[in-house]
């Protein structure tokens, strides 16, 4: 699908085939939505997470933006639309678990690395460069150990779940339910190349998950 007008064919489809298969998911949907898990994704088109993870309707919450960040926690004025999801889903909604899934070839990331909007004005990447300010820091820290080597790309892109996953702990309504076992932070990183799922582990390495008894596609 590339234009509207085959969005809409697809809206059909749907409402032909899935729409009524899942009758009666949809009908459970109608009253309210108990998702369990929030994933705060990328915008990019070829990252879709309930594609990915193999979802129906009203499984996930999900969040998506450029690099798939998380701000630190502020308290300040302004339209903070990741915090605000974030807010609805720990505190109305109650989810149980948060993923911030980083992915591979990610132009967010790459823009952040390169500071190749550094000059730029609004609509010539200025709000993407102000946006991935978020990892300024991140920056540095891959350039001091990678340099411009063709493995900074990728580590850039893993720090920037770890980052995000960091900025998750600066919200007090995020810490107040980790303290009280409400709910679990995790990492993830979908490498587009090969389709692999890695999740982040205890020694904040990267590690492909083993199957639970689910045969995987290889590309």
């Amino acid at each position: 699908m590339t234009h509207f007008n085959e969005l809409i064919d697809g809206y059909h489809r749907f409402r032909t085939s899935d729409l009524r298969r899942q009758h009666d998911r949809w009908l459970e949907l109608r009253e309210k939505q108990e998702p369990k898990v929030m994933i705060v994704a990328c915008s990019d088109s070829r990252v879709e997470p309930s594609q990915i993870f193999d979802t129906i309707p009203g499984e996930i919450f999900v969040v998506r933006n450029v690099a798939a960040l998380v701000p630190p926690f502020e308290d300040t004025g302004g339209r903070h639309g990741v915090s605000a999801a974030l807010e609805f889903a720990v505190t109305k909604l109650k989810v149980e678990e948060i993923v911030v899934m980083g992915h591979g070839a990610c132009g967010g990331c790459a823009a952040a690395l390169s500071n190749v909007f550094k000059d730029a004005e609004p609509g010539e990447g200025g709000f993407v460069r102000d946006w991935v300010s978020i990892l300024d820091g991140a920056r540095e820290k891959i350039k001091a150990s990678h340099g411009d080597s063709a493995e900074a790309g990728r580590e850039m892109e893993y720090e920037a779940v770890r980052v995000s996953l960091a900025n998750l702990d600066t919200f007090p309504f995020i810490q107040k339910a980790k303290a009280a076992g409400e709910i679990k932070l995790h990492g993830a990183y979908f490498s587009i190349m090969d389709g692999e799922l890695h999740v982040l582990g205890e020694d904040d390495k990267f590690h492909f998950p083993q199957p639970r008894a689910v045969e995987t596609a290889v590309l």
